[in-house]
């Protein structure tokens, strides 16, 4: 059971069930604790049988996690609880010491204790379709015909096993690609060659994540540019993950073994990869992880400050609301939105009824009830506090 803090009225405390797959929605305006809260529900989720926790952090502030919360270790004993900071692995797309601008920083981390794993995409990993979205190409233009063709044809020749380069060859070989056409896909391709996310050979992105630890997909480290790096990388681990548990509950079914552990994906600032309104590399596979996972055992997690941001497709899929101070009337009309029967009064009133920072109003599906609560302190340090 996940403990996510005390009711105040009656100090009770309230729980999620960390046995059964989620969709979770965390809300609050800027300095609220949103990002907190986070924290103490992936500090329970560390001590959850067969689980493995991935955030996706756009914000490179979840790595502090390794440290104990000795700011708050008298708050903490109120609460009967004491410091402790969590393994973490900072899982990295590129060279930690370039991304991170130096061997000092980067040193001064493994200190710590926190430990660094890098990784890359394959090229397999995205579809034809993809890569034309990735450089926003039309598949009905011709260098989205050109781009298509090419790696449809390398996925059919040489499925897993194909490189950037790879690509470029096939187009530079293409006869019915014109010599302008070539020279526009090529220039795309080698671009993407120095963004340095690509591998040259293949690699088992499920390999990269560790049971134990709280698993960090740094995307602060990209820059969050037009061409969607980081929403590329989340689709493309999304989709991986959706596929193997997807495999691995059928085999649970059939009685086969199978190690495979259940998954919560917990993404802060989620409006950037499921924005209302707009399309993303992500998009798609993050709304499927709200509509589908719970079968596969696939626990989805978004945090933003803007819930109006986030598409409804997965707002309205959320059985959990975790909704903390808001003042923005298009984001409390959002919530507004999702009222159900049982709550005996509208989402806005309850919002407006917090006083305190890490206050939050908690609308749980499973139990047909609203709470409002105090959130518990973290074990962890938190490092997303303002300086």
């Amino acid at each position: 059971m996940i403990n996510i803090g005390n009711e105040i009225k009656t100090k009770d405390h309230v729980y999620i069930n960390s046995n059964k797959s989620h969709a979770v929605l965390i809300c609050g305006k800027r300095g609220s604790g949103k990002s907190y809260t986070m924290g103490v529900i992936v500090e329970e989720l560390l001590d959850a049988e067969d689980v493995l926790v991935i955030i996706i952090d756009p914000m490179g502030i979840y790595y502090t996690m390794q440290q104990p919360n000795i700011n708050q270790e008298q708050l903490l004993w109120d609460w009967g609880l004491s410091s402790k900071g969590v393994p973490v692995k900072v899982l990295v797309p590129g060279d930690p010491i370039e991304l991170y601008g130096g061997r000092e920083i980067v040193g001064a981390m493994e200190r710590k204790g926190i430990t660094f794993r890098t990784f890359k995409l394959n090229p397999s990993d995205l579809s034809p379709d993809a890569w034309c979205e990735l450089f926003d190409v039309s598949i009905s233009d011709v260098m989205g015909i050109g781009l298509f063709r090419a790696v449809q044809q390398l996925s059919r020749s040489k499925k897993n096993n194909f490189s950037v380069r790879d690509i470029i060859d096939s187009i530079g070989s293409d006869p019915l690609v014109a010599d302008k056409t070539r020279q526009a896909l090529v220039n795309r391709l080698e671009m993407a060659i120095d963004w340095g996310i690509f591998s040259e050979w293949y690699q088992e992105l499920w390999e990269i994540f560790d049971k134990h630890s709280v698993n960090i997909v740094d995307l602060s480290v990209l820059d969050p540019g037009p061409l969607g790096r980081r929403n590329l990388i989340l689709n493309v681990l999304a989709k991986d993950i959706f596929r193997r548990r997807t495999i691995a509950r059928r085999k649970e079914e059939l009685k086969l073994s199978d190690d495979l552990p259940k998954v919560w994906m917990l993404i802060d600032e989620a409006h950037q990869f499921v924005p209302s309104g707009k399309s993303t590399l992500s998009k798609e596979i993050l709304i499927r992880w709200a509509k589908e996972g719970r079968q596969p055992g696939l626990s989805l997690l978004v945090a933003s400050q803007q819930p109006s941001a986030i598409d409804s497709e997965v707002v309205t899929q959320c059985d959990v609301v975790i909704a903390q101070k808001l003042t923005n009337k298009d984001d409390i009309s959002a919530l507004n939105a999702l009222n159900q029967d049982y709550m005996g009064g509208e989402m806005k009133t309850y919002i407006r009824g917090l006083k305190r920072k890490g206050e939050a109003v908690v609308v749980n599906d499973e139990e047909e009830k609203v709470r409002i609560i105090q959130v518990r302190p973290r074990k962890s340090y938190h490092g997303g506090a303002e300086i």
